[in-house]
């Protein structure tokens, strides 16, 4: 875990950045308090075709619908 100041945090951001996405945790010190925390977005990662074989489509999904079906569509 890397601590600056806010002045020091304010002046090398860009450096800060690279660090977190380093996987580093920057805090970000008022004095001795901390008063913030830099940690790296999680963002999710899709995988092609990972959901194969979980959903079945029907043969006929593209068939025109009932005018049962329609009418619960307001028509």
């Amino acid at each position: 875990m890397v601590e600056v100041g806010v002045h020091e945090a304010k002046s090398t951001l860009s450096k800060l950045l690279l660090l977190v996405e380093a996987g580093e945790e920057v805090v970000i010190l008022r004095g001795r308090d901390p008063v913030a925390r830099l940690v790296p977005v999680a963002v999710p990662r899709r995988l092609l075709g990972e959901d194969r074989g979980r959903y079945e489509i029907p043969d006929d999904f593209d068939a025109p619908l009932s005018d049962e079906e329609l009418e619960g569509f307001g028509g």
